[in-house]
């Protein structure tokens, strides 16, 4: 907070000279730089206020299971007391999401540390493809077998094919003698599970194929037999897509046809494995199915549903919002979790007790008040330089840890667990306005009434929760805001009351009775899932609040930060989960198309919120002032691009003209920044240093905030206008989960080359700040009286944009080694014959002697 104080000073002091000191010979050069340095000085400013309260959390397993599994008098048996979890997955495409990532996925959750009767696995597959059904079909059987061999033994992490890449000793810490043989055995499954996989979309083809002809053959049996002596003309029938009983796929064929398209199916929901018995379930020696040995091991599974929502033409599905708020409402109605845990497929369980580290937060006291619980996101496959910063854990282990000492962390999308009410639209209990910037430490708190004023806009407006126990929802109102479902209005009370911490204190406000949760929960049965099925449905959101105040927001690219930013809004509170043992691990673009791409479609979200009514100014006085701030710069930092795309050729610019931003490099100048330069690397070194980070990530981080910065971010603002201006609709592909088709360098990916007009911007200021080097340099060397001075300055800087672009450039090169000699030697002709053509045409002032002599003030 010193270093902090001190270089806001500094920054003062020198814009403030900045501005006094005119560079009279260049008033042009000298008013862009100001104006850039000041809207710099503004965005750091906006980027340091909300990280002046940083925390660090950590979690006690030992007493949850004190707490909520251990024999009470109010729970004899010692049955787990923690509340329900429904986790859902998403995807969308098995072209771009391999099934295969999805099942490992789907494994991982399945075979996670958490009451197996508690938990429930949703896999929404967006595009309704017979692919990803029977891929998830694969997966349940698998599972009899993998989820079992990982309790028994303890495996970690439990997807299988991250396990079993493992380049670790797999034996170290093993004691069962029949680990080597299980492990060996469920190897050889695995392997198996994998060519069944991978032979889906053949063996979907062949069978389709086959039916085909048989319907062919029949339709033109009875045509025939219609027809009679007549002529018989060639049938044609659509060509559906088959499943395994001989029935037609509901969802999207192979060759889609009409009410089976991507955009025009039916809405599908298959229950794969169903509900598991409250009791544990013991295995034997040998058993059918298992032909390992599970004796005393519990070998129930969680529950595990397929849900394609109905799509029609016509209606707007709002992409991944949508599918997740048929999520939502489909497993509202089939298990009711009060808790709900959000993956994309290709992010998986790499700690098996995640779950219970992030209950500890919900059930802790005062955890009523607390929305979600967001985990920092870990990758795989990244190639080992992190050449465009995919880690990105300035953000994660910086930012998001800062956020946490405010109200909390922003929603990125996935590894978030939510609370089911907080989703609904509620306000959280005993509510709290905040006013003025001091409201951080001096929280203003007040009871929030039952009634909205007429004066409450919309947007701050929710739904209310009672703040004490005898006060009930005003359930009239439900079927307006949540849709006509009678399951669906019934399980909302009884998702808030199983959510809430155990009242074991009297410092517990708002909590449930320990062993409310030990009674057996409803069977499944076909009324249930047929009702899902009907809250699945297209027209269901028709006249509800569903995207606009209930569930995930719509509107957005970026729907995860908008909908995070509404709850925090409302008064609620998230906390970053830090675990020690990574929860979660995913994917990440290493091309460099494909992460520019991911970069703008952020960037677009965060141009859209900012000319939206979720932008921070319009805040309700229940958000702090510091987590105002932090909303207002996700919507402010890409228009730093255009800024920033001015100051990289201001050092081209300096170097063409002979002149400089400043008159002179005089003492001051030089102090001031040397002053500057030394606070941010002092900042960066603090900040690496509580943070765990190392010095190379930082330093990645900071160049593609440049790279990022002159291409994608300026393209989000472009694209931003035009949605706001002309109206014009922004689309963007998936990204693509599926690797490369190298099979011997898992880093393929890295050196292909996809072009893209985002490459322009960088790749001129690449060429115009080298031309300008070259041009500098002669015309300093050729001129009667050298401004070497001036020439340093413009050439510092401009090795400063050009060591920032180096990844950039890098990237463009291809894989190492296959660059061609002929381009390095080009590229030096190029240079060479610029300069030369320069000063042929501003040739310098007589002078016999080159270079003169060397001046520095």
């Amino acid at each position: 907070r010193l270093l902090v104080l001190i270089r806001l000073a500094v920054l003062g002091l020198f814009l403030t000279w900045r501005i006094k000191h005119k560079n009279e010979d260049a008033m042009w050069l000298w008013g862009m730089s100001v104006v850039c340095e000041l809207w710099f000085g503004f965005s750091w400013i906006l980027d340091q206020l909300p990280k002046l309260c940083p925390v660090n959390r950590a979690t006690d397993l030992a007493v949850l299971k004190d707490k909520f599994e251990t024999p009470t008098p109010s729970n004899p048996n010692g049955r787990s007391d923690l509340p329900g979890l429904d986790i859902y997955v998403s995807t969308a495409d098995p072209e771009k999401e391999p099934p295969l990532t999805t099942a490992n996925t789907i494994l991982s959750i399945l075979a996670a540390d958490y009451p197996v009767e508690k938990l429930s696995c949703y896999v929404s597959d967006d595009g309704g493809a017979l692919l990803t059904f029977e891929a998830m079909a694969e997966a349940a059987s698998f599972a009899n077998m993998w989820v079992p061999f990982c309790r028994k033994h303890g495996i970690e992490p439990r997807n299988p094919e991250s396990y079993f890449s493992l380049k670790r000793d797999p034996y170290k810490n093993k004691v069962r003698s029949d680990f080597v043989k299980d492990r060996r055995r469920i190897k050889r499954e695995y392997d198996e599970f994998k060519v069944r996989i991978n032979g889906l979309p053949d063996s979907i083809r062949r069978r389709s194929d086959a039916y085909h002809a048989r319907e062919e053959i029949k339709a033109m049996k009875r045509q025939r037999e219609a027809a009679l002596d007549d002529a018989v003309e060639t049938v044609k029938i659509a060509k559906a897509t088959w499943m395994a009983d001989g029935t037609h796929w509901p969802g999207t064929w192979i060759q889609p046809s009409a009410e089976h398209t991507r955009g025009d199916h039916a809405g599908i929901i298959q229950v794969m494995l169903k509900p598991p018995s409250d009791d544990p379930l013991y295995g034997g020696d040998g058993e059918e199915g298992r032909p390992l040995d599970f004796t005393d091991i519990d070998i129930r599974l969680p529950m595990l549903v397929y849900v394609s929502r109905e799509k029609r033409p016509g209606y707007d599905h709002n992409k991944k919002a949508g599918a997740m708020n048929a999520l939502v409402r489909s497993s509202a109605v089939m298990s009711n979790g009060p808790f709900i845990l959000n993956l994309d497929c290709d992010h998986y369980v790499y700690n098996s007790q995640a779950f219970r580290e992030g209950m500890c937060f919900m059930m802790d006291r005062g955890g009523d008040r607390i929305a979600y619980v967001q985990f920092p996101q870990r990758f795989e496959g990244i190639d080992p330089s992190d050449r465009y910063a995919n880690h990105n854990t300035v953000f994660f282990d910086v930012n998001m840890r800062a956020l946490d000492g405010l109200m909390g962390p922003v929603y990125v999308g996935t590894g978030c667990l939510f609370r089911r009410v907080a989703l609904y639209g509620f306000d959280p209990p005993r509510s709290t306005e905040h006013g003025g910037c001091c409201s951080c430490c001096f929280p203003k708190k007040r009871k929030i009434k039952s009634t909205v004023s007429s004066g409450t806009s919309e947007e701050t407006r929710a739904l209310r929760m009672a703040d004490f126990d005898d006060e009930e929802m005003n359930m009239s109102t439900f079927p307006k805001r949540f849709g006509n479902s009678n399951f669906l209005i019934n399980s909302i009370p009884i998702a808030e009351f199983q959510g809430r911490p155990l009242a074991d204190h009297p410092g517990v406000k708002n909590g449930r009775p320990p062993g409310a949760l030990t009674v057996p929960r409803d069977l499944l049965d076909a009324s249930t899932v047929a009702e899902a099925i009907s809250v699945i449905s297209c027209w269901y959101e028709d006249k509800t609040e569903w995207g606009q105040r209930v569930g995930w927001i719509y509107g957005s690219v970026t729907e995860d930060v908008v909908t995070g930013y509404r709850m925090h809004n409302r008064g609620w509170k998230s906390v970053y989960c830090v675990t020690k043992r990574d929860a979660f691990r995913g994917t990440a673009p290493i091309n460099l198309t494909d992460r520019l791409h991911q970069v703008l479609r952020w960037a677009t979200g965060s141009v859209e919120i900012f000319f939206s009514r979720n932008n921070a100014l319009l805040a309700s006085r229940r958000m702090k002032c510091l987590q105002r701030i932090a909303y207002l710069n996700v919507g402010i930092y890409p228009f730093t691009s255009i800024f920033l795309i001015v100051y990289c050729f201001l050092p081209a610019l300096s170097l063409f003209s002979g002149q400089f931003i400043v008159k002179e490099l005089d003492v001051t100048f030089l102090t001031y920044l040397l002053v500057i330069t030394l606070t941010l690397c002092m900042l960066a070194v603090l900040e690496i240093k509580w943070s765990g980070i190392n010095l190379e990530e930082w330093w990645r981080n900071e160049q593609f905030w440049l790279i990022g910065g002159t291409s994608a971010h300026l393209a989000a603002v472009l694209q931003g206008l035009l949605k706001v201006i002309a109206g014009i609709e922004i689309s963007f592909t998936l990204t693509s989960k599926s690797g490369a088709d190298d099979e011997n360098d898992e880093y393929a990916d890295l050196y292909i080359v996809k072009w893209t007009s985002l490459m322009i911007p960088p790749i001129v200021i690449m060429m115009v700040n080298l031309i300008a080097i070259a041009v500098g340099f002669s015309r300093t060397i050729y001129s009667e009286i050298p401004q070497w001075s001036k020439l340093l300055g413009g050439v510092f800087f401009s090795f400063w944009v050009l060591a920032h672009l180096y990844p950039f450039a890098k990237g463009l090169m291809g894989r190492r080694g296959r660059t061609p000699t002929i381009v390095f030697v080009w590229s030096g002709l190029l240079a060479i014959t610029i300069s030369l053509l320069w000063v042929a045409i501003n040739p310098p002032s007589q002078n016999s002697q080159i270079g003169g002599s060397f001046q520095f003030p």
